[in-house]
């Protein structure tokens, strides 16, 4: 009895071992996945902000918690199985979808830097919608949080997907527990980052009424400060999508083969970043994101056309008529 007793508690030892080493495999390759998605977790964080701007104080942080729920079922619901069933299945498609949202991200920054060239015809468009269909304070929280939603099924897909093919030679356990730690790291992350970015001109109100000088210049400078704040990373927000999106087709081109344009990035980089020795690392990242974001404008562009003439050849607009 007591040696079956011994054998037992040996093997509950042993799978506690391989749990436990499990979890530090999942650990690590959650750590290094969430690292190869920080251009689109920079991306997501900096874009969610401007779907709360306009809206009651004391309904910012319910609408961040909304559009936070709405990703973790993003994450966990459909992009999470979805992630496992292609691995098992079609391991040979994460880096065609991989390029496909990079594509979107791409046509999304152009769109954006498109509005800053051009903001008459966006700003007069919707004005005239607005005041042809009037909504509600409820309506249009309802829409920007569906709008937020949809926007982060994209770039949460992304980070699946990177996390996915950063993992891809793990054991199927250490690869599901990694994908579900991404998931729920990024997500809380992200949309806690949002929640202190969107509530800090609360808090600096509050500072600015304290009985402490210094603390109430500081909260006069925050509540000064943050809508040049939010709008600085509205604009960091555009530039990750074009760099995220057009970095990640380069890098599927590498993959298939294409060498020559992540090759010829990597060496002008090199080659600025040997040139500036005090600053040599960060001058070489900058000059490789901004070549993917000036790749990714172009890839936009030409996604944005290629849908224009998609969109008038499936429903060409029709002539008006006149009673």
């Amino acid at each position: 009895m007591s040696s079956g007793l011994l054998a037992l508690l040996d093997d509950i030892a042993a799978i506690a071992k391989i749990a436990a080493a499990s979890l530090d495999d999942a650990a690590g390759a959650a750590a290094k996945a969430s690292a190869k998605a920080a251009g689109i977790v920079i991306d997501d964080t900096a874009v969610t902000p401007r779907y709360v701007v306009g809206f009651a104080a004391d309904r910012e942080l319910p609408i961040v918690g909304r559009i936070a729920w709405g990703s973790i079922k993003n994450k966990m619901l459909f992009l999470l199985p979805g992630a496992v069933l292609l691995d098992q299945l079609a391991p040979w498609a994460i880096i065609p979808l991989l390029m496909a949202g990079g594509a979107f991200l791409c046509f999304e920054g152009y769109e954006k830097v498109h509005e800053w060239i051009y903001p008459h015809h966006g700003a007069a468009d919707g004005e005239a919608a607005v005041a042809v269909h009037p909504i509600s304070s409820k309506q249009l929280e309802d829409e920007r949080v569906a709008g937020a939603i949809r926007t982060d099924l994209i770039l949460s897909a992304e980070i699946m997907a990177i996390a996915l093919a950063t993992v891809a030679g793990a054991p199927f356990i250490t690869k599901l527990m990694a994908l579900v730690a991404v998931a729920l790291l990024v997500t809380g992350g992200v949309y806690g980052l949002v929640a202190i970015i969107v509530k800090a001109d609360d808090v600096g109100t509050v500072m600015a009424r304290s009985s402490n000088g210094a603390m109430r210049m500081a909260g006069r400078g925050i509540v000064t400060g943050m809508p040049g704040i939010l709008s600085a990373l509205s604009t960091v927000g555009t530039l990750a999508m074009l760099w995220v999106g057009g970095g990640i087709i380069i890098h599927g081109l590498h993959e298939w083969g294409i060498t020559a344009p992540e090759t010829a990035i990597h060496g002008i980089a090199h080659a600025v970043g040997g040139a500036l020795p005090l600053v040599g690392g960060i001058a070489e990242w900058l000059i490789s994101a901004s070549i993917a974001a000036a790749l990714g404008l172009v890839i936009g562009f030409v996604v944005e056309r290629g849908y224009v003439a998609v969109k008038a050849v499936v429903a060409p607009s029709k002539p008006a008529t006149h009673f």
